[in-house]
């Protein structure tokens, strides 16, 4: 028998071959004097000795053998008979009785058990996530009950896929698995030795959540982020998130369930998780490390009354200063389409066929549908994450879902086929892929990385587009320069009524008053940033699903291009007084909001608009300015007529703009490819609308994706001079870091905006 248990102060970080990555790290920390809880190690050497006294190998290269890890329902099946295996042998005596009595000399009490892959946290090839972890194990028979299923986690089925992708035989991989004094976390949290977004050294980055870490490694919570010089142990930023609910152990010692959710108290959940004292001490721990192992590190801490502790230690081998996207999971697919909002999530599956259905979406589920509606908004908010048959990256449920920041997948053409009722899936927006089952991923540096983006300075404006009020808080406490673009779309859904309908009804001022509070929680928010106001474009078929809608819609053959924008103003002068008297509401107490005109044809609808405009009293001046968006082609052969009318801005909208004049509708998946905005004719488009634009010192802005997603783009949109560009609340930090590096480039050091 091989030896079993190695202390913590026994082992460095040479010895990971018989305690694995993350066990030599703790050794090693403990060693250099780190807050390390203490704790013992159960060896490979010991997980081989089980292996080979249960004789139970040839009977899993059996099952291994013949397996097709591609074949994600094969793949857990023969998971689960492997782990069973594993699970019925019984553990030799001796290796029982050396944990028993380890634990017992440590105190016993409760005890975090890890696992630590002999080839984990290694530059080659990491292994981090792959196997278990169980927190809160009380019991010398819990424990070795613990230690054997962190033994069979080596045969999960993302491990066996991983190790079959990367080449890896399955028995040459061992585990050994720390046993450490469990800290009872009042906060805890990741740091990083560098910055990721450009790999600078000279900063830490901090991360901080209430309760159990595991709540921040699993994607479950938004931490806090503090950003830290690393040289003068200054705090640079910190942003706060909210917090509702935290892991803890759970009060009645239940072993099957040692942790559970608690709500945090409501004044809590804003709060900064840790105060400054404990950050700056942490960030010297963090140097610490650093410099003993002469290398960036990502380090697990914790603290528990006024003592902070390290749990683990790691390399930072996955941050490279070019990398621009989250790595892609290595696991079977189930199904494909097109990345249209980043993020992952996992839930039920709940396939929706029509809008009578939408009340079986429950909070958590995955809404899977052939293609979403505005009327589909309130189960959206429901869902953590959107699969759908049709449509492209700008599509409803694409646009809606950016906003909302929950991950969708368009263009399957067969999700609702393919995927069923109560499934358990995982859908991966930032790679366009479905996976079965809920797969895991250490998503906090992701979303880290777009907070540090967001904090880089750029001469460009940076404006959002919104239109959910729930979210103008959240969104106006980030580094954005305003609201590019204010959609009134949901507003009026959520009010529910035709307005003219109201207004028929002698109900006007109930439509003011509601459509006020929308506008109002935006403005209030951004204030003194300034909120444009695209006056509302629904087309007839989304205005006929409104009460009372019928009677004043009629049936088009084509509403994309048919009664919208201003041509409805310039005809239904009565019903845009409506509009236009809310927003003077509004701009008594917050002259931020602007006015920005949809969908104008005509030189002329743009004058007779605006002479309406100032007939209600709003009339341009240094506190309100008036735009008009730029999608239809006329505005483009005419741009310099249409300013000529007199406004302060222009706001291209290149979903629309490039719609037109390529002649492709935007929602066609199989023109989805076809549709670009770097084809020639929508450059020519947009190159004359800015540069003209700046000719005739009137501002301009972009309010599509593009920018944020073809950087080549933004650096021409910024060398011809455009003066703002407005994204989904997703895209803020990479579209700062595209411009920023477009201005670089370009050499510009001053603009006026």
């Amino acid at each position: 028998m091989h030896k079993v248990i190695s202390w913590f102060n026994e082992v460095t970080k040479d010895d990971i071959p018989t305690v694995g990555g993350k066990g030599a790290n703790l050794g090693e920390m403990t060693n250099a004097d780190i807050p390390v809880p203490p704790g013992f190690i159960v060896t490979s050497e010991a997980y081989y000795d089980f292996l080979e006294s249960s004789r139970v190998i040839d009977n899993i290269r059996a099952l291994l053998e013949p397996l097709d890890p591609g074949d994600s329902k094969e793949l857990q099946k023969v998971a689960a008979e492997v782990k069973k295996l594993m699970m019925d042998v019984a553990m030799p005596q001796e290796i029982v009785e050396e944990i028993k009595k380890a634990y017992n000399k440590l105190g016993g009490g409760f005890v975090a058990v890890r696992s630590s892959a002999t080839a984990e946290d290694l530059p080659e090839a990491s292994f981090a996530g792959q196997q278990s972890t169980y927190l809160n194990i009380q019991g010398g028979d819990n424990v070795v009950n613990a230690v054997q299923k962190c033994w069979a986690s080596l045969f999960e089925p993302r491990a066996i896929y991983y190790r079959h992708q990367q080449g890896f035989d399955h028995f040459k991989v061992g585990i050994a698995v720390p046993v450490q004094r469990m800290v009872d976390s009042v906060t805890s949290g990741v740091m990083f030795t560098v910055e990721p977004v450009t790999s600078d050294t000279k900063k830490i980055v901090i991360e901080a959540i209430y309760g159990l870490g595991e709540g921040l490694v699993s994607g479950e919570v938004t931490p806090d982020l503090y950003l830290i010089d690393k040289e003068a142990m200054s705090i640079i930023s910190k942003r706060m998130s909210q917090q509702e609910r935290e892991l803890k152990r759970n009060p009645h010692g239940i072993q099957d369930e040692p942790n559970t959710w608690h709500k945090v108290p409501s004044a809590g959940q804003k709060r900064q998780k840790i105060t400054d004292d404990d950050i700056k001490r942490l960030a010297e721990v963090a140097k610490h490390i650093e410099n003993h192992y002469r290398f960036p590190q990502d380090i697990e801490w914790a603290k528990e009354g006024d003592n902070i502790y390290i749990l683990q230690t790691r390399p930072v081998t996955t941050i490279k200063e070019t990398a621009e996207e989250e790595p892609e999971i290595q696991a079977p697919i189930l199904l494909e389409g097109d990345a249209a909002s980043p993020g992952l999530a996992s839930g039920s599956v709940r396939v929706i066929h029509d809008t009578t259905q939408l009340d079986q979406v429950k909070e958590g589920d995955i809404l899977v549908t052939e293609m979403t509606t505005p009327d589909f908004v309130p189960a959206m908010k429901r869902a953590v994450a959107i699969v759908t048959d049709r449509g492209g990256r700008t599509a409803h449920a694409a646009i809606v879902s950016r906003e909302l920041g929950i991950p969708c997948i368009v263009g399957t053409e067969k999700a609702t086929k393919v995927l069923s009722n109560n499934q358990k899936i995982t859908v991966d927006g930032s790679h366009g892929k479905v996976y079965n089952g809920k797969v895991t991923r250490r998503i906090t540096t992701t979303l880290m990385t777009n907070i540090l983006k967001e904090a880089i300075p750029t001469k460009t404006k940076v404006y959002v587009n919104l239109a959910q009020p729930e979210l103008a808080d959240s969104v106006a406490s980030r580094n954005v320069d305003g609201v590019g673009l204010l959609r009134a779309e949901f507003i009026i859904a959520q009010i529910g009524e035709h307005p003219s309908y109201m207004l028929k009804q002698n109900r006007g001022k109930e439509f003011i008053d509601k459509l006020y509070d929308g506008l109002h929680t935006f403005a209030r928010a951004f204030d003194p940033r300034p909120v444009v106001y695209r006056t509302t474009d629904f087309k007839t078929n989304e205005y006929c699903d409104l009460v009372g809608g019928q009677e004043f819609e009629e049936v088009e053959e084509n509403p994309m291009i048919g009664y919208r924008g201003a041509s409805r103003y310039v005809t239904d002068i009565d019903t845009f007084k409506l509009e236009l008297e809310a927003v003077k509401r509004v701009r008594k107490n917050h002259p931020n909001l602007w006015v920005m005109i949809p969908f104008v044809r005509t030189v002329n609808e743009l004058k007779q608009t605006k002479d309406i405009l100032e007939a209600e009293g709003l009339k341009r001046s240094d506190n309100f300015k008036l735009w008009m968006m730029v999608e239809v082609p006329s505005n483009i052969f005419l741009i310099d007529k249409f300013l000529g009318i007199g406004i302060d801005g222009i706001s291209i909208g290149s979903n629309d703009l490039t719609q037109l004049i390529l002649g492709i509708d935007r929602d066609s998946a199989k023109l989805a490819d076809t549709f670009d905005e770097r084809n020639e004719a929508v450059l020519m488009a947009l190159e004359r609308a800015i540069t003209v634009s700046k000719s005739m010192s009137v501002t301009s802005s972009i309010c599509g994706q593009a920018p944020s997603v073809y950087p080549e783009l933004t650096e021409k949109l910024v060398s011809w001079g455009i003066t703002s560009v407005s994204v989904s609340p997703d895209m803020i930090g990479t579209t700062r870091q595209i411009i920023s590096r477009a201005e670089a480039k370009l050499g510009i050091n001053d603009r006026s905006a």
